[in-house]
């Protein structure tokens, strides 16, 4: 049986978590309310499963396909209006290939076309309320504010039809301890980081407390096996966006992007029944 229970995560959710009439809660949202789901379950040894943050890095190596570069930004970057948890906010790219991929980049950029849905040739639409709209044009201010260079982007549009529509936004020249490269956006906006090295490259996808997705864009095989070995998160693309997994595999992350068994697959049917073990002798 299915059932569905409207009402505010106040009432209802409240009412769950602390609920000892229940076997299992799957939660997906903010850190902050994941760990109060947690500590509310944890009494009653309720069985818990956290989906929250995340902060996605693409890696563009020093030998990578720049138009598969590209593509791979546009769709994990600003498909569904950045709007994703699996979205590709930073992106770090090695120096000698640097120029090339922003410029490319911008150029596809400035060809989407934003605006309803419904129109011919729409990439992006509107986000989802005017509070997050407020909140991406604050993030732009932050990353200018910081020393970030804007290419591209950043300002919402006016359009034929009403709604929250804002450019896609790229900034450049950005660092990774920023909090503009540390804290889930949810926007159309990404920054690239500018490195030296695959290692250097590695160590920055890494140097955050979300692990959901990552993503590099090579034509090494070493490489690739180097980056799916030693990148801190649960899922790893490879000339890929970050954004997309299909729903057989299991999908979760590390650090406070996840807590719990993973989602999808055989992992959510392990977690959404119980193991029982029976013996009988027959006679």
């Amino acid at each position: 049986m299915f059932n569905l229970v409207l009402g505010s995560g106040a009432d209802v959710g409240d009412t769950l978590i602390h609920s000892r009439d229940i076997d299992a809660v799957s939660f997906t949202g903010s850190v902050d309310v994941g760990r109060k789901v947690a500590a509310a379950t944890a009494p009653n040894f309720v069985r818990c499963q956290l989906e929250m943050g995340s902060k996605n890095a693409l890696v563009i190596a020093d030998d990578a396909d720049i138009n598969i570069a590209v593509e791979a930004t546009i769709a994990g970057s600003f498909s569904g209006t950045g709007q994703k948890c699996t979205a590709s906010s930073r992106l770090i790219v090695l120096d000698s290939v640097h120029d090339a991929y922003v410029e490319a980049l911008t150029a596809r950029i400035n060809s989407l076309k934003v605006g309803h849905a419904l129109e011919d040739g729409v990439f992006m639409g509107p986000v989802v309320d005017e509070r997050q709209l407020s909140s991406n044009l604050k993030w732009v201010e932050r990353a200018k504010a910081l020393g970030g260079e804007l290419v591209t982007g950043g300002e919402r549009l006016t359009l034929e039809h009403d709604g929250y529509y804002m450019a896609p936004t790229l900034f450049i020249n950005t660092q990774n301890d920023w909090d503009i490269n540390q804290e889930e956006l949810f926007a159309p906006m990404a920054c690239v980081q500018r490195v030296g090295s695959l290692d250097e490259a590695i160590a920055k996808v890494n140097e955050t407390r979300f692990g959901l997705t990552a993503g590099i864009v090579t034509s090494s095989l070493r490489n690739s096996a180097l980056f799916k070995q030693q990148a801190q998160t649960g899922c790893v693309m490879v000339n890929l966006p970050t954004a997309g997994t299909d729903y057989h595999v299991p999908f979760g992350g590390r650090k406070e992007s996840s807590f719990g068994p993973r989602e999808q697959g055989q992992y959510a049917r392990d977690f959404y029944t119980i193991v029982k073990t029976a013996y009988q002798r027959a006679y």
